[in-house]
């Protein structure tokens, strides 16, 4: 679902991350000099606006188109080929480690987790960041309309860690400190449905590749369903998407 040109993501959900990066920055404190690790940096949303900051950034993922975006959009940035469960950096490296829209994808996210504590220096940052099930209107319309077209066949119910309590139980118990959690909001417009549509067909992310697998008939109906979950939009409409966030301090 990942190994899709850096274009189709970001026309698909780089456009609400991008919106979404700032927001997240700030919350977890991120400032100028820092050693910032963004872990699942996909096509590198976060880790341009860690740059803008002018944070000293390293960056991680496993995708291997997403890797090649990241290289070449951001030579300065320390980009390795990794999973969140797996990083290939020495304990304590960091000052913050900060994982956007990444916990749901990850093989084993409490392992995730623990390994961004594990490169966070003691007193440093760990946030991270996931859709709200029902908050963000692009996902939540979607699996509406896989509900009535696919109902076998659904992905957004099967989700985990897109809850206020799925996130903050990642970092209970003794490893952390000061836990904060809030709910960040972005924006974002179509100049019409063909736009979106064409977004999600391109077949980034679950959804995209739900898209992918339907035969012709059944993608001509899915289509008239997410244009009807999504309001019916006649020309340019406006969609929000809700995040939780939590971050905490490494004890």
């Amino acid at each position: 679902m990942f190994d899709v040109s850096e274009t189709s993501y970001d026309n698909f959900m780089g456009r609400y991350s991008m919106r979404l990066a700032p927001a997240f920055a700030d919350f977890a404190g991120v400032q100028a000099g820092q050693k910032v690790l963004d872990v699942g940096a996909g096509t590198g949303a976060l880790t341009a606006e860690l740059v803008r900051r002018g944070a000293e950034v390293a960056a991680a993922d496993p995708s291997p188109p997403f890797v090649a975006a990241l290289e070449r959009r951001l030579p300065g940035v320390d980009v390795r080929s990794a999973a969140a469960e797996e990083l290939p950096w020495p304990d304590e490296s960091f000052d913050v480690a900060l994982a956007q829209l990444v916990l749901t994808f990850m093989r084993d996210a409490p392992s995730g987790v623990a390994e961004m504590r594990r490169v966070v220096r003691p007193g440093g940052v760990v946030a991270a960041c996931m859709w709200d099930r029902q908050g963000m209107d692009m996902l939540a319309a979607i699996h509406r309309a896989q509900v009535a077209i696919t109902p076998t066949e659904t992905t957004e119910a099967r989700t985990v860690y897109r809850s206020r309590e799925e996130i903050e139980g990642l970092f209970a118990g003794d490893g952390f400190t000061d836990v904060q959690t809030t709910l960040l909001e972005v924006e974002r417009e179509y100049s019409g449905f063909d736009e979106f549509w064409d977004a999600l067909a391109d077949g980034a992310g679950p959804a995209g590749a739900w898209v992918k697998t339907l035969d012709d008939e059944t993608r001509t109906k899915a289509r008239d369903e997410v244009h009807r979950q999504i309001g019916a939009p006649s020309g340019a409409f406006t969609l929000h998407g809700r995040a939780w966030a939590t971050r905490a301090t490494r004890a």
